[in-house]
């Protein structure tokens, strides 16, 4: 037993004694020199500055469809990349750029809606972003008048 032990002393040894090659020597300046850029880098976020954040279409007659426009601006430090927009209803669609949008530069943000419910309604678009918050978000809201013979809150007269 102390035999076997000991024999596996000796290899593993071996193993970790046998493989001593200059870490140092395998660095090169130009992989230094990417990550020194990359780690100054890491602080620096986009950040969307919209020109508004809620749009209100006023009073619209029901299945009427809508849509505006967002216009923002990339006020941060790096390339602006929007993964993703969701509406919080499926009668609102969002369309969002599919580029990159550098520092400075400006985007626009489609927003459609079917002009479905009846009085007051609000919708929130989410935005997936590679933001420091990760989120953004914007709303669009307009009073629905109803259908006629649909009046919200009057029972149908039935003759």
């Amino acid at each position: 037993m102390k035999k076997s032990i000991f024999l596996v002393a000796v290899i593993a040894a071996f193993t970790f004694t046998s493989c001593k090659d200059n870490a140092a020597e395998k660095v090169s300046e130009e992989n230094v020199a990417a990550a020194a850029e990359r780690d100054a880098e890491a602080g620096k976020y986009p950040k969307m500055s919209f020109d508004e954040s809620v749009f209100d279409f006023g009073t619209i007659e029901q299945g009427t469809p809508q849509e505006h426009k967002f216009t923002f601006t990339n006020t941060g430090e790096a390339d602006l990349v929007i993964v993703d927009a969701k509406s919080s209803c499926g009668c609102t669609v969002p369309s969002y750029p599919k580029t990159p949008i550098a520092p400075g530069e400006s985007g626009e943000l489609l927003v459609k809606f079917n002009g479905s419910g009846k009085n007051q309604v609000s919708k929130t678009v989410t935005i997936t972003a590679n933001t420091e918050t990760g989120k953004e978000t914007i709303s669009i809201k307009a009073f629905v008048n109803p259908k006629d013979g649909a009046a919200a809150g009057s029972p149908l007269n039935v003759n």
